[in-house]
């Protein structure tokens, strides 16, 4: 497969040979030559100094901030775990208030899993997958620091609320009507702080599945690709269609919040059961965004450590693949109790037993993989069999809360608390544990202690069965979660001074961990390129101050190629493969095709800048401020965030190339500029909007899911307007089509019609929003759900429709000053592709508005 976008024979194409030859791969380097190279690339690659430090942008310096942050959220997240544990410890304990207590449990359920899990993972990736596909950075380093900056600034936000007695008490899932109705701002900094970080999550997913996809080296086809990277793109999957149902839900909830929209007040026609619903298409499938992750680890570490190949490599890609499908049909498991059909109840329970046989199935390639090999049992082999142990008894206990009558039993006891944390610490902590032991060479060119190591791991692993065995017996024996205290006399304090002693434990090992990982290691030594003897490629960075990555991007043959192929180092070293220079000292990195992983173009990658900076912080603005109602600030700040993006992208990207072709290595020259399917940013825009889809989806799951659970449309209640329902779709129909024809016209040189085309587009589309509002305008929202769902679609649309606008417009100053040219238009590739979106969501959304309600 080749990503050629466009049938036009103007556009360029690769010239030269490829696949390279021995006799070409073996051809000598001048050595004054290799030293230019060296120097063209220091310079173009050079991390900026003091202050400007933090406008850094490329995955060795954001990766590591972003890794060291979610850690600082999990030490936190660990101490409120403490101070609970403390609570507990005795019985009729008054340490900490119901209030603080409630507060503690919320704010540690939800920086662990929303602060510290997704984040990790994604902070780990950003940092390691280039150097694993052999790729000098991720396409966007903008768009990874624009997140890390929105992480810190929402996650800031969330956590710090604590200080301020300011805290969400609902617990992490927010379950309405007792968070719709808390009082004070808990829940809102709960619902748009997270939201704030959903966004930095599913930027960095956009990210890393692009990457993948894009930035694999010449011939590392889809089949020989790490399994790391297939993981990255399975988790990155699921992130899109699993945090969009989410926001979707907190977008109804903020409206009830702000508006008293009743999506959740049964009243008047409200169902508390959507949020469950739309949280648990979530909440199910993050478990497995955290679990698959470190599972990835292991599959890095265990043929490591085993000396050999994987075994079963496309087993464990198709069980992979297999988690994530299977994980969405998981949500009703947490919703047993809730008075839903038996025949539902049957079909969640089979698919929550299901789920067990892809797991199992890789696990037992591991398995398989260290008896076939000679195991040593270093420091991260150390970690990933206490991973397997621990997940595997939480995985037995899943098997028991799968069945729908057990867990009648077991639901809202510490039974459950105990499952879910010997899952999480099985399937998260501990093969991260092992992955930053085994990294860290590479990270830093240092090497973590051995001796500290096993300390660490000694202490956490018989704290976590210490600490949460026990809760299993707790719970059993009747002990509900969320409670702040108890009376003595019924069984549960000694079982809770236990557990209370196993979580200090568990603290002074992750001390240890924390003083190993952070302290001083100059007097140490640079350690060996590849310590581990490693077969994949990131072992082939060799000096910490270069921060190229690779020193020439190599061509693959193999899925371990530092034991396939001897010289492979030595050539990249000597820059014999692609891009070994940067002539013009410009940051660039190869992409390459989709399936097959053929060069197709040497793209230009952004350097440092304050603009993420900014952009995160306004962005953060019209999160933050609508929080305690100030609407005022909010607009102004996304309207900053709007001019301040606007102004990243058109000085930075896609922008007409001074020279079209480079000379890339081996006699291989690319272009270097591309759009449409051949280009990364067509494939960012399709990647994101496939989310966004999902989240407009769930908020139209909310009007059916009214339809069958109540009576819904109230009889005699007024209808949407039909008519300009009709008229709406009509006039983005008729945008949509000027935009696709500007484009059409721009390639065909016909600039004057296409930005007239581009100057009408606009126009139609405010006027199908404008529509769009008359259609229920006359609809009273805080009346009952059937009005208020309708609004709710409508300002969906119409907030969707504000980019439309905006781009249809950049793309019409595009070609007025010269930035969008005939050859040159990705900007009306990409806006294109998101009209396609637009459209689909707009004429949905006329038709449940306008015709959906005359026919239920």
């Amino acid at each position: 497969m080749t990503d050629r976008h466009h049938s036009d024979p103007e556009v360029p194409r690769p010239e030269g040979p490829y696949p390279p030859t021995e006799a070409m791969l073996s051809e000598p380097v001048p050595e004054a030559l290799q030293a230019e190279q060296r120097r063209q690339l220091a310079a173009a690659w050079d991390a900026p100094k003091g202050w400007r430090y933090w406008t850094a942008v490329n995955n060795s310096e954001v990766g590591v901030w972003y890794a060291l942050t979610a850690f600082f959220f999990m030490l936190c997240a660990g101490v409120m775990a403490l101070m609970i544990r403390v609570q507990l410890a005795v019985p009729e304990n008054d340490l900490i208030s119901a209030d603080l207590f409630n507060q503690l449990f919320t704010m540690h359920g939800s920086g662990m899993m929303f602060l510290f899990a997704v984040p990790m993972f994604e902070a780990i990736s950003i940092l390691m997958l280039p150097g694993l596909l052999g790729a000098r950075d991720m396409p966007f380093p903008r768009l990874s620091a624009y997140g890390f900056w929105c992480f810190v600034i929402g996650g800031v936000f969330v956590l710090g609320a604590i200080l301020f007695n300011a805290a969400p008490k609902a617990g992490w899932f927010m379950y309405p009507p007792l968070a719709t109705e808390e009082e004070g701002v808990g829940s809102d900094i709960w619902l748009l702080g997270l939201s704030f970080i959903e966004v930095a999550s599913i930027a960095a997913a956009v990210e890393l599945i692009v990457g993948t996809l894009k930035c694999r080296p010449p011939g590392m086809r889809v089949n020989t690709m790490p399994l790391y990277a297939w993981y990255v793109m399975v988790v990155g999957g699921m992130i899109l269609f699993a945090f969009p149902p989410l926001i979707a839900g907190d977008f109804l909830f903020e409206l009830q919040r702000s508006f008293d929209w009743p999506f959740f007040d049964p009243a008047r026609g409200g169902d508390p059961m959507l949020w469950q619903h739309l949280f648990w298409i979530f909440g199910h499938p993050e478990v497995y965004i955290v679990f698959l992750p470190s599972i990835a680890i292991a599959a890095m570490v265990v043929p490591t450590v085993a000396q050999r190949p994987i075994f079963g490599y496309s087993w464990i890609v198709l069980s992979a693949v297999g988690t994530g499908f299977i994980s969405f049909g998981l949500w009703v498991h947490h919703m047993f109790t809730t008075g839903l059909p038996a025949l539902s109840l049957g079909f969640f329970s089979a698919a929550s037993e299901a789920v067990v046989i892809p797991t199992g199935i890789q696990l037992f390639c591991f398995v398989a993989t260290l008896i076939a090999g000679r195991v040593k049992m270093t420091p991260p082999m150390l970690w990933i069999a206490g991973a397997l142990a621990v997940f595997t008894t939480g995985g037995l206990t899943g098997v028991m809360v799968a069945v729908a009558p057990f867990d009648f039993q077991a639901h809202d006891g510490y039974f459950i608390v105990a499952h879910l944390h010997y899952v999480l610490f099985g399937g998260m902590v501990f093969p991260v544990i092992g992955g930053i032991y085994y990294f860290f060479p590479f990270i830093a060119k240092k090497q973590l202690s051995a001796r500290l190591s096993r300390w660490s791991f000694w202490l956490i692993f018989s704290g976590t069965n210490i600490c949460y065995f026990p809760m299993h017996l707790t719970g059993l024996t009747g002990m509900p979660r969320r409670i702040y205290t108890y009376p003595d006399g019924l069984g549960w304090g000694w079982l809770n001074m236990i557990s209370t002693l196993g979580a200090f434990a568990i603290a002074a090992g992750f001390l240890v961990f924390a003083y190993d990982l952070l302290r001083p290691k100059g007097g140490q030594g640079q350690v060996a390129r590849n310590p581990w003897n490693a077969g994949t490629l990131e072992w082939t960075h060799d000096i910490p101050e270069a921060k190229w990555g690779v020193r020439s991007i190599p061509f693959v043959r193999s899925r371990y190629p530092l034991w396939d192929e001897p010289k492979l180092v030595e050539r990249m070293d000597a820059g014999r493969y692609y891009l070994p220079d940067s002539p013009e000292q410009k940051r660039e990195t190869l992409i390459t095709s989709v399936i097959d992983a053929r060069p197709i173009q040497v793209q230009e990658v952004t350097g440092p800048t304050w603009v993420t900076l900014w952009a995160a912080g306004f962005t953060g603005g019209a999160f933050i401020f609508p929080t305690f109602h100030w609407y005022g600030p909010a607009m102004v700040s996304a309207a900053f965030a709007v001019v301040t993006i606007l102004y990243w992208l058109w000085t930075s990207t896609a922008r007409p190339p001074r020279h079209e072709m480079r000379e890339a290595g081996l006699g291989l020259r690319l272009p270097t500029y591309a759009s449409g399917p051949a280009a990364v940013g067509w494939w960012a825009v399709w990647i994101t909007m496939l989310g966004d889809a999902t989240g407009f989806a769930s908020v139209v799951f909310g009007f059916f899911f009214y339809w069958t659970a109540s009576d819904f449309p109230p009889a005699g209640s007024p209808l949407a307007a039909g008519w300009p329902a009709a008229g709406a779709a009509l006039a983005y129909l008729a945008s949509w089509g000027l935009t696709l024809g500007a484009r059409m016209l721009n390639r065909g040189e016909r600039s004057g019609a296409a930005m007239a085309c581009l100057a009408l587009a606009p126009l139609l589309a405010v006027l199908g929003a404008g529509a769009l509002i008359l259609s229920v305008l006359h609809l009273e929202p805080a009346s009952h759900v059937y009005p208020a769902i309708l609004w709710a679609i409508m300002v969906w649309c119409v907030t969707h429709t504000i980019p439309g606008v905006i781009m249809q417009l950049y793309c019409l100053a595009g070609i007025l000053f010269g930035k969008l040219r005939p050859r040159h238009d990705a900007d009306l590739w990409n806006s294109t592709l998101f009209w396609h979106f637009l459209l689909l969501t707009a004429l949905v959304s006329a038709a449940v508005i306008g015709l959906a309600p005359r026919l239920l």
